[in-house]
């Protein structure tokens, strides 16, 4: 059996980690009444962790490191990956999960003194500087003067990523059992006519109600799905060719070619650069805090 026939929940099919903490997010996060823009903080669960769907009367800006973060947002699936954080709007209604031993940030904007505005769910570009200013406001010894000269910088920070990965779930009830049982296993290598005959429609069918759901075809979506479990999986330590077995994939050369068309750079390349930013974000945070 798959590593990903886990137990589910709020996230529909997707799966859970065995020993999961299901949590209840506080609507107003500690220091929430204090006369700030940004309020940071930092944890690290030692054990699995979920929460449940809830929203908050302030923006959020989430990220990692050490990890990845699935969030899941309506009918859309989000992975948040060493180098990228999350920007969720306030009063959107979201769920979280986070493997064991991840170092989980937050940050909350007050969105009456945050000059910044995103609509909808955004990935955001967590560079060095950002990350680091964000670190140092986490430190509850800050002047005043301090804080709100960095609150500025932040702002100016803000930008969206490049890359806006994200799943959209189908939510058609002709595909939805395709989706129920990719996400379950990504290693599922049923093909499209497999499918079509499973369910007595066409492959036409699936591929127009896949189309027209996520923008995707059957085979691309399956493939978006894929490297999104790659990064979880790479992120906790998992070779190349450990992650292409465990995602059904022939060869390792294949999930790479996947992988780059999905990203946009080899798994390689994109986890030696996620180490380089961290290792940035140590020495920048080291720098402001003896500044």
């Amino acid at each position: 059996m798959s590593r990903y026939s886990r137990d589910v929940s709020a996230f529909g099919a997707w799966p859970r980690d065995p020993g999961t903490e299901v949590r209840r997010a506080s609507a107003v996060p500690a220091g929430a009444d204090a006369p700030f823009a940004i309020i940071a903080e930092s944890q690290v669960p030692n054990v699995p962790t979920e929460w449940e769907p809830h929203s908050h009367p302030l923006h959020e800006l989430v990220w990692v490191r050490g990890g990845t973060l699935v969030s899941r947002v309506a009918d859309r699936v989000f992975t948040v990956s060493e180098g990228q954080g999350l920007w969720m709007p306030a009063g959107v209604v979201h769920g979280g999960r986070l493997t064991a031993g991840v170092r989980f940030h937050d940050a909350f904007f007050a969105p009456d003194r945050t000059p910044v505005a995103f609509e909808r769910p955004t990935a955001i570009a967590m560079t060095p500087l950002l990350e680091s200013l964000l670190n140092h406001l986490s430190r509850t010894d800050l002047a005043a003067e301090a804080r709100a000269r960095a609150e500025s910088v932040v702002f100016d920070q803000l930008q969206p990523s490049e890359s806006q990965f994200a799943l959209q779930l189908p939510g058609d009830a002709r595909i939805n059992v395709i989706a129920e049982a990719l996400l379950r296993d990504p290693a599922d290598g049923r093909s499209l006519e497999e499918w079509a005959r499973a369910l007595d429609i066409s492959d036409r069918t699936i591929t127009r109600a896949f189309r027209q759901c996520t923008g995707l075809s059957f085979t691309q979506w399956r493939q978006t799905l894929r490297v999104h479990r790659a990064l979880a999986l790479m992120s906790e330590g998992c070779d190349v060719r450990g992650v292409a077995e465990e995602l059904g994939y022939a060869q390792p050369s294949t999930f790479i070619a996947a992988f780059r068309r999905a990203v946009g750079t080899t798994p390689g390349a994109f986890f030696d650069s996620a180490q380089d930013s961290a290792q940035s974000v140590r020495s920048a945070v080291l720098g402001v805090s003896n500044s």
